[in-house]
Parts: structure tokens; sequence; C-alpha cells
């Protein structure tokens, strides 16, 4: 199996070898280089004369590839605009929690946690002068109630001796 395999792929190899002998044959001609200055240069304007050809050849088939893409692409916005425009479907409306609607965008193995106050660092609240007054001051209902009856008058005469 591995022999005949082989020869076929010896078969092949000579076989393109030849096919590129005879187009190297009938488009590259075996170039001569003459002796003189005179014929040189008739060479040279030879060879720049195809290589002009080969420009404008090539030049005219860029243009020829922009025209036809050009042309598509009208032709895909025709076809665009002829099948006219779709409509959207009317969507519902969904009342799902911001937790239950990352679970499902993330999926479930995901553990997500809406929780915004969970990250949140714990301040004290200083105290203000003002605050700290009416603290010390206390609540003068209390200090009326405490002044009122006997036990508050003799508080009064209590504290002032």
């Amino acid at each position: 199996m591995l022999q005949i395999a082989a020869t076929e792929l010896e078969k092949e190899e000579s076989r393109r070898e030849a096919e590129k002998q005879n187009y190297l044959a009938e488009h590259c001609p075996p170039l001569h280089i003459p002796g003189s200055m005179s014929e040189v240069q008739e060479l040279c304007k030879q060879l720049h004369a195809k290589i002009d050809a080969a420009e404008e050849e090539k030049y005219d088939m860029e243009v020829r590839v922009q025209k036809s893409s050009k042309e598509l692409e009208d032709m895909n916005q025709k076809l665009f605009d002829l099948r006219g425009k779709f409509k959207r479907p009317p969507l519902r409306r969904v009342r799902m929690s911001a937790d239950a609607m990352l679970k499902a965008l993330l999926g479930s193995k995901h553990k997500v946690c809406m929780d915004l106050r969970a990250n949140l660092k714990q301040v004290k609240k200083e105290d203000t002068e003002k605050e700290r007054d009416l603290r010390d001051v206390g609540d003068w209902r209390k200090n009326i109630e405490e002044k009122s009856g006997m036990e508050g008058r003799k508080k009064m005469f209590e504290s002032e001796s």
C-alpha cells in the first residue's frame, strides 16, 4: 500500500514539474542579452512597455472589482429596503428583583447578592457640642416633676445650703 502511494506521489510530482516547464516555455521565452548598447536599450524599452501594459491591466481589474463590490452593496441595501421594516414585538414587563435578574444572567453557579448596604463601612456618629449640652441639661419636664411637691422643695433647700 505504501509503495503504491509513493509511486503515485512521484508521478504527481513529475507531472507538476512538466506542467511548470510548459508554462514557463509559453509565457517566459528564454532571455538573450544582446552585446551592443543600442540593443540593450531597445530591450529595456520593450520591457518597460510590457510593464506598463501589465500595470494598466492591473488598474483596470481593480476598478472593475471596486465597481462590482459597490453594486453588490447597493443591491444588498435595496434588498433590505424591499423586505420592509421589522416590527418589534411588544415587550412584557417582568417584575424581578435585582438578585434574581443577576442570577438569571450569570447562571446559578455564581452567588449573587445585591444587598448594597452589606459592604458599607460602619461609621460612629460623633456627638456635636449642642447634643452634649442638651444631654447634660436633660429633659426639662423631668426637672419640673422632681421639684414639684414636698420632695422637690426639700431638695431645693438642701442644694442651697
